[in-house]
């Protein structure tokens, strides 16, 4: 069933203003408690999506690069003893560049690591303290050299269209972050969630984020450049040499089976969608209480799925095949095809026989084309 593992570390150092992931911060942590009760919900997850060798895992957080390699090398051994590897696995941890998470980095290779993620965000000293970041921007340089030395694929993060950014600006720092020679990049444009500290600054005035058409700049000339460095989107913020897309992220975007444990964890299997507990405290307690840490799961109708899976598959500039989509969700109508035909006429949405996707001209508007390309009975049902 599932072929792909989510594993999350809830903790951090600290809480970025930007970030409504589920990340806490705690004094101090009992490593050998969250060991077996991560083993314990791995394996009440392997025993309902069990079956298949897995071809990714994906350490996540939080912050992953916290743990210690001794925690990595368990859960990782645990999870080939349940499911197996396949040929090949990715095996991907995200990481902060600090100094201290770097001297890491060779025992998390040797732990079975063989793709690293670092939270780079930015080179620059003063936008690193604005976005909140531990690191500096010497830090964050030292912490990719050592990485690309310790691990087979490096991916690095960047945070672009900030209150201040011109196109010149964002020029320069690209074009310094495709100097590295990553095989992967993802660029973030900065959004203000709700529930954060920056929605909180919005709203009381402290800062106006970067207006939509300027965004739109910076997005198309970061299409530019890094198809121009030969690192192409093959996704709305991600961008790889040819081989090197992450993995782990095309099982979700593919709408495929995964698995995932830890705090705030969410995963889908055989049409079930689970959440695990997200308050860390919550997530042991279930643990001792029933032997794993879900707090919710629901049989999701074919139409949810099948809507889902175009929300997922139309981030990616492969697009998706409505006659495969068809064919597994037992639809027929799964878009609009008068919308689809005015915004290929528009030149925002593209159509190859059954394959449908978004251009480079639509993505800045990806979430306004999925409301309207997305079939009425689909979101109704």
């Amino acid at each position: 069933m599932a072929r792909a593992l989510y594993i999350h570390w809830p903790f951090c150092a600290k809480k970025c203003p930007y970030c409504d992931f589920n990340s806490h911060v705690r004094a101090g942590v009992d490593v050998a408690a969250w060991q077996g009760a991560l083993l314990a919900d791995m394996q009440h997850e392997a025993a309902l999506a069990g079956g298949e060798a897995l071809t990714s895992i994906f350490f996540g957080g939080g912050t992953p690069s916290l743990m210690p390699p001794a925690l990595v090398a368990a859960l990782l051994a645990e999870a080939e003893r349940l499911w197996g590897f396949a040929d090949g696995i990715e095996i991907t941890l995200e990481a902060n560049p600090s100094s201290v998470e770097a001297e890491n980095f060779a025992a998390l290779a040797d732990a079975g690591i063989n793709r690293v993620s670092l939270g780079v965000q930015s080179f620059d000293d003063a936008t690193l303290r604005w976005l909140g970041r531990l690191h500096d921007g010497e830090s964050a340089r030292k912490a990719l050299e050592t990485a690309q030395k310790c691990f087979k694929r490096v991916n690095f993060d960047m945070i672009y269209a900030l209150p201040d950014h011109t196109p010149a600006l964002w020029q320069a720092q690209l074009g310094a972050a495709l100097a590295y020679g990553t095989g992967h990049l993802s660029l973030y444009q900065l959004t203000i969630e709700p529930g954060t500290r920056f929605a909180s600054d919005v709203r009381r005035g402290v800062f106006t984020p970067l207006d939509d058409d300027a965004a739109a700049d910076l997005f198309a000339i970061t299409q530019d450049m890094t198809a121009a460095a030969g690192l192409p989107a093959y996704e709305t913020s991600n961008h790889a040499r040819p081989g090197e897309a992450s993995r782990h992220n095309l099982t979700y975007w593919r709408y495929q089976d995964y698995a995932g444990i830890g705090p705030g964890a969410h995963g889908r299997r055989g049409g079930v969608a689970t959440v695990r507990h997200k308050k860390p405290e919550n997530f042991l307690r279930a643990v001792a209480e029933h032997g794993h840490g879900i707090a919710e799961q629901r049989a999701l109708p074919l139409p949810e799925q099948a809507a889902e899976a175009l929300l997922m598959g139309l981030r990616l500039a492969e697009g998706v095949d409505l006659a495969t989509l068809g064919a597994r969700f037992g639809l027929a109508d799964l878009v609009d095809e008068s919308a689809v035909a005015r915004l290929s006429t528009l030149g925002l949405v593209w159509r190859k026989e059954a394959t449908l996707g978004v251009t480079a001209a639509g993505r800045p508007l990806l979430d306004a084309l999925l409301a309207e390309i997305v079939a009425d009975t689909l979101v109704a049902a």
